[in-house]
């Protein structure tokens, strides 16, 4: 069979195109070829017109944008000028620059041997043209605050925005990006105030600076007007301050210092932080050697070498005496407030030295293992004359004098007073007493010990620091004589009347328990403390004088003679050995309750020293007592400040009662007659 064939696939022919129409040429008449042409002509200028169309749209735009940048442009330069002029109003006046320290006053207090102490308020040294100052000071200012100096024209935009990164990064203000001249602009003539108009005047006048002056020129007047710390402007002033040498001398290392304090001159300045000042200068050897004026090799040996400080005439801790005699002034002479004077004082810079080095071995020591934070000292001589003072152990740290303001508890060195008003009242240094348990007012007073003695003279009681028999002899002379009696030598704080009085539970200053003590080793006149002598202008004319006037006795001379032999007993044997020096000497510990305080006062033929330990906050020390901490720093500065001083007996050391001072074995003076029991003296009976 045959297979059946698929029927077979239409295709869709493809369309015929149209015959072209065989061109017939058709005859025209000349109206229509005038139509043709015309609408020819007219098809030709629309696309004409539209392209020319397109183009003015074009201009047109191009000039608008024009016109709007110009007019912005116009306008922004009319308000940049107005602003300008606007800020220019109170610019200061650019003509005359302002004199060195017009207007400012300075406070110089001299020590007793004219050496300058401190000055308070500017200071300028000579003034260093640009051909004597040191390369490398320029070298290390030019690294560490403009490298650009020579090269901008007031204001360097490489460095501002260097600067900017640098605090982005640092994610605050930790570098600068002012030149030199913008800082010599804002010191010249404007505050510190950080605002956006202060800044522009800023720029506004280190443009005028860079069109008025060289750039040598305003490099110049940068170097010798910009602040160093201390006081101090321009570098010549501040090399003497911390160098001991003009300016002009400088080292590299001294360079790098100076350029380092200038961002922080109270932070760095080297006579408050000299470690500070070193570690920053460093920095700034590093940075010469990035910037190119100085090779690695030779900051390496410069960073091995760190430039000698000057030292002060009496250590940076005369700040506590300078204060004070500040405060005098401004009492004594109210007339003098804004005007630039110099205070003669007292001090003797060694002395003071002397004084500074004794507490501050005692503290770093001793205070240590004990838990004692604080010290203080004063040393006068007998009339009053303040020779050192120690209010603290750092003035950096706190500036509150506790030789002057703090008052204290002095413990036992408050027995002198009890002791003075019996022996005015026909007390023996001989007599003999009972240590024993007694009771005044419900109040019982306890030794240090715990302990009781029995039978002893008043003068052993004394030199042994016996509670027992000093509140009885209070008690037997009056306890309101005992506190007429501080009063009159010395004391002016408010002393009470009551039964613990002599155990010395009011508090004092030891600025004023000196001077009671000196009144004892003058032989018995008045000896407040002072260490003002004379305030001067700066040209030399007094407006003060401490007026001389002659001695005031407040003791008489056979009290003065008993007395001065129990305090050397205390000295020789007594509570206060470890003040034993070179030189007769004589004295009292005090120790107030838990060690809070701890005091020892006394003297030699030539000079009256306090010493007070303790914390400020009352903390308990350990186990310190007078008659340990203090007396060792007492001793300690008396041997340092004696040196070359000739060895002479106390003043009220007579003979008549010293060679008796000491007890004989036992402790006990059996050839005298023994007193009667404390209240059988008291209330009678046999």
């Amino acid at each position: 069979m045959a297979s059946k064939q698929p029927p077979p696939i239409k295709r869709k022919s493809p369309a015929k195109k149209p015959a072209a129409k065989k061109a017939v040429a058709k005859k025209t008449t000349p109206s229509k070829r005038k139509a043709a042409a015309k609408k020819q002509t007219a098809t030709k200028n629309t696309s004409a017109n539209k392209k020319a169309a397109s183009g003015t749209v074009k201009r047109s735009r191009i000039g608008k944008v024009f016109y709007y940048s110009a007019a912005v442009g116009v306008w922004g330069l009319i308000l940049g000028f107005i602003v300008i002029a606007y800020l220019s109003l109170d610019l200061p006046d650019l003509d005359d620059l302002p004199q060195p320290g017009a207007g400012e006053t300075a406070v110089i207090v001299k020590a007793a041997n004219g050496a300058t102490l401190v000055r308070n308020g500017p200071t300028y040294g000579d003034w260093i043209p640009y051909d004597e100052t040191p390369d490398a000071l320029i070298r290390a200012f030019l690294a560490v605050e403009d490298r650009h100096f020579f090269s901008h024209p007031g204001f360097d935009a490489v460095g501002f925005f260097r600067a900017v990164v640098a605090n982005i990064k640092a994610g605050g203000v930790r570098a600068g990006g002012s030149t030199l001249t913008q800082q010599l602009a804002k010191n010249l003539f404007l505050t510190n105030q950080r605002t956006l108009k202060r800044k522009v005047q800023e720029l506004l006048l280190a443009f005028w600076l860079e069109q008025k002056f060289t750039k040598k020129q305003i490099l110049t007047l940068y170097l010798n007007r910009v602040y160093f710390g201390g006081g101090t402007y321009g570098i010549d002033a501040a090399s003497r301050k911390y160098f001991d040498h003009t300016g002009r001398t400088l080292s590299i290392a001294e360079a790098a210092m100076l350029a380092g304090l200038v961002k922080a001159p109270s932070r760095y300045a080297p006579h408050v932080n000299p470690d500070g000042a070193w570690e920053r200068a460093q920095l700034v050897l590093g940075t010469m050697v990035d910037s190119g004026s100085l090779t690695a090799a030779a900051a390496a040996k410069i960073k091995t070498q760190p430039p000698r400080l000057r030292r002060a005439a009496a250590g940076r801790d005369v700040r506590y005496f300078t204060d004070w005699l500040e405060s005098k002034v401004r009492r004594l002479l109210p007339s003098a407030k804004g005007k630039s004077i110099v205070i003669h004082s007292t001090l003797d810079p060694s002395i003071q030295r002397a004084a500074a080095l004794a507490v501050e071995r005692g503290l770093s020591g001793e205070g240590v293992e004990r838990g004692a934070s604080q010290a203080a000292l004063i040393a006068i001589d007998h009339d009053g004359a303040v020779r050192a003072m120690i209010g603290g152990s750092d003035y950096a740290r706190t500036q509150y004098n506790r030789a002057v303001q703090a008052e204290r508890q002095p413990g036992s060195a408050f027995k002198l007073f009890s002791y003075l008003a019996a022996l005015e009242k026909g007390l023996k240094i001989e007599d003999l007493y009972i240590d024993e348990k007694i009771t005044i007012e419900g109040w019982s007073p306890k030794n240090y010990n715990g302990k009781f003695r029995g039978e002893m003279t008043a003068q052993e009681a004394f030199a042994r620091s016996i509670n027992t028999v000093a509140v009885q002899i209070a008690e037997e002379a009056g306890r309101e004589s005992v506190a007429e009696m501080a009063k009159r030598i010395g004391i002016s704080t408010r002393v009470e009347p009551l039964a613990s009085l002599p155990l010395g539970t009011e508090e004092v200053k030891l600025i004023d328990l000196a001077s009671a003590y000196a009144a004892v080793a003058n032989g018995g006149h008045l000896a407040n403390a002072y260490g003002i002598i004379e305030v001067t202008t700066l040209s030399g004319e007094v407006i003060y004088r401490r007026p001389v006037s002659p001695p005031v006795p407040v003791l008489s001379y056979p009290v003065v003679g008993k007395i001065t032999s129990m305090l050397s007993a205390v000295v020789r044997y007594g509570s206060g050995r470890r003040a034993a020096i070179d030189r007769p000497a004589a004295g009292k510990s005090g120790t107030s309750q838990d060690s809070r305080d701890a005091v020892f006062a006394g003297f030699t033929s030539d000079m009256t020293t306090a010493v007070w330990v303790g914390n400020d906050d009352g903390t308990p020390m350990k186990a310190v007592t007078g008659g340990g901490m203090p007396a060792r720093i007492w001793a300690d500065f008396m041997l340092e400040a004696h040196i070359g001083q000739p060895v002479r007996p106390l003043l009220a050391d007579a003979g008549i009662y010293s060679a008796a001072a000491e007890p004989a074995k036992g402790g006990l003076r059996p050839e005298k007659k023994k007193k009667k029991g404390f209240f059988k003296r008291l209330f009678g009976g046999s």
